[in-house]
């Protein structure tokens, strides 16, 4: 910032972006955002914190947790902002692709229990669920030919 400009306050910064002031001033205790510089006591920000905030807004909507976002500011050695962005859209291209997978798993697993379930009771949904093996568990799978879950 320079000398005898007084900068934008954080409520200024807030109401540009569309974000709290708790949220700007957690991203500058983690080290996203530069520290403010004080007047008065109160933070005073140079125009480019816009900048950087529009940034972060972006890796959030796109689904990057905050610590992608610090590797996107600080974590490359690459100097240009498209690589950077590339490598790190490649990595969650390739997770929600996993979780995709997982998605459509776990709804054909709903569309065969909702088929398959005609138990009257819980305890007899459980039976059938043990018998036929329980998922994720000490349990070994039996290949019961159960009706249930």
């Amino acid at each position: 910032m320079m000398k005898g400009m007084s900068g934008l306050m954080i409520s200024q910064v807030a109401r540009q972006v569309g974000l709290e002031p708790s949220a700007i001033r957690y991203y500058e205790r983690i080290g996203l955002l530069p520290a403010a510089v004080r007047e008065s006591g109160q933070r005073r920000y140079d125009t480019t914190v816009l900048y950087r905030l529009a940034i972060i807004q972006r890796a959030r909507q796109l689904g990057f947790t905050l610590d992608e976002v610090r590797q996107l500011f600080f974590g490359f050695s690459e100097v240009r902002a498209s690589a950077r962005w590339q490598k790190l859209c490649r990595s969650k291209l390739t997770e929600l692709q996993t979780l995709a997978e997982s998605i459509k798993t776990v709804q054909s697993l709903l569309r065969k229990m909702m088929r398959r379930c005609h138990c009257e009771t819980l305890d007899q949904c459980g039976r059938g669920i043990f018998r036929s093996g329980v998922p994720s568990s000490a349990f070994k799978s039996r290949s019961v030919n159960s009706r249930c879950c």
